[in-house]
């Protein structure tokens, strides 16, 4: 099950949870997608 989370905040990509589990990171207050938290 997806469910949408919001938008990353660097490239603007949607982010989901997939199962309950976030598809990327939200730290700082800024949700990531699993590419831009790579980055970071």
């Amino acid at each position: 099950m997806e469910e949408l989370v919001g938008k990353c905040s660097s490239c603007g990509k949607e982010v989901y949870c997939e199962n309950g589990f976030l598809a990327g990171i939200y730290a700082d207050g800024k949700l990531l997608c699993p590419t831009c938290a790579k980055r970071n």
